[in-house]
């Protein structure tokens, strides 16, 4: 019962660290050093880098900054496009290292598991954080801003303490996100559309429109000398 137990916790761990990357990395790797460095969490071997103060450090800083950007309306978006690049690659990292020391193969199932699972929670993020900013008003954001990081926290907690009670919910988010990414990427589609249209009439010359309508027809006094009948 207790090797089962271990394993639940290390399953968790993986993938609540690959499921959080996808939403804020930085405050899970500050989560995952500050608690390892003071004792909280029991970190594997492979993860134990990220005790390093230097490493909290830089992580606290970066916490700081996405705190700001993703307050942002505009700005976030811009940001959760930039973190394409960074958030998978390193969700995918965390979830293989959290293994500990397994076999390789293992690790490398959990890296590719891992890895979905953040592009997942991050494009749904950054799909969902898109459509609020087509709203004028910035209450949305920061009320959709807040929750994101209360939930990161929470589903950190739930990783660690309650391992079993995570992977079931968990389960049920991707349950959630499979149903939700395809709605998405369609209001996504639809907002572009609507954005090419104003942008075509803001930048279009008046007429211009007409013109190939008006160029098929025939002139009427063409058309009229045409219909007359010869003498």
């Amino acid at each position: 019962m207790h090797e089962f137990d271990s394993i639940v916790a290390t399953i968790a761990l993986s993938m609540g660290v690959a499921w959080a990357s996808g939403i804020r990395l930085y405050v899970a790797i500050f989560v995952l050093g500050a608690g390892g460095a003071t004792g909280y969490i029991h970190l594997p071997v492979a993860l134990q880098i990220l005790q390093d103060p230097l490493v909290i450090g830089v992580a606290a800083f970066m916490c700081f900054v996405e705190f700001v950007a993703d307050k942002t309306p505009g700005v976030d978006s811009g940001w959760d496009g930039l973190q394409t690049f960074i958030r998978i690659p390193a969700g995918a990292v965390l979830a293989a290292t959290a293994l500990g020391d397994v076999n390789p193969a293992l690790q490398v199932a959990a890296g590719l598991l891992g890895g979905t699972l953040t592009a997942a929670t991050h494009f749904t993020k950054a799909g969902s954080r898109a459509m609020i900013n087509t709203s004028p008003e910035p209450f949305s954001n920061w009320v959709a801003s807040f929750t994101e990081d209360f939930a990161v926290l929470a589903g950190l907690w739930l990783a660690l303490q309650h391992p079993a009670v995570f992977l079931v919910l968990l389960v049920a988010f991707v349950a959630l996100m499979v149903w939700l990414l395809p709605k998405l990427v369609r209001a996504i589609v639809r907002v572009f559309r609507k954005l090419a249209g104003w942008i075509g009439k803001l930048t279009g010359t008046p007429g211009a429109s007409a013109a190939p309508s008006s160029a098929l027809r025939e002139p009427t006094g063409a058309r009229g000398s045409g219909s007359r009948p010869a003498v």
